[in-house]
């Protein structure tokens, strides 16, 4: 009920404000692109930012001899956000590529920890929230795990959609699996 109630928020903000909208995911096994392009087409985002690990289903860390299964993977994610026509910022997780990230966005692509200014507000990039704890920003973008920082907007808990230039915030949650997809074990109370 929640999700469906964040989603008629995000609906009417979009209808109503005329805001520029920032998207925010990141750690995207390939299970949720489906998910991603579905959110790309309703609300239109004028950017999208991935704060890394683009194909997080394969683990290039630990298993380099799967990079031919991870391209694959990144090629269709490339064409779902390339497709949007929202400006594009990319940053290199854990078990991204970076020439391989370089390859399918070029210019996109940037280094953890930068700051890039979207309609005068700043927002600071990183992959995980120890590359933009210190970072001087209005935003700050990451991922990776499940820690949250002051004025942090955390990619694995949900996409973020940030409007311009108000600043609201609407978190739509992953589709359930997401979380299995990505290769964390689920916790279990007794």
């Amino acid at each position: 009920m929640l999700g469906f109630l964040r989603r008629r928020k995000l609906r009417n903000l979009r209808q109503n404000t005329g805001e520029i909208l920032v998207m925010h995911l990141g750690d995207t096994p390939e299970r949720v692109y489906p998910f991603v392009e579905e959110l790309i087409g309703e609300y239109g985002p004028d950017v999208i930012i991935h704060t890394g690990d683009l194909v997080d289903n394969v683990k290039l860390e630990r298993r380099p001899e799967l990079k031919p299964v991870y391209e694959g993977g990144l090629r269709k994610l490339a064409r779902i956000l390339k497709d949007s026509g929202a400006r594009l910022y990319v940053v290199p997780g854990n078990e991204d590529d970076p020439e391989l990230l370089k390859k399918y966005f070029g210019e996109s692509v940037v280094e953890p920890g930068s700051v890039v200014d979207i309609e005068g507000r700043t927002f600071a990039l990183g992959h995980s929230w120890e590359d933009v704890i210190d970072v001087d920003a209005d935003f700050k973008l990451y991922g990776h795990n499940f820690e949250t920082i002051p004025r942090g907007l955390n990619a694995v808990l949900g996409v973020n959609f940030i409007f311009l230039p108000s600043g609201r915030v609407v978190r739509i949650d992953y589709p359930i699996g997401t979380d299995t997809a990505r290769g964390y074990k689920l916790r279990r109370g007794l």
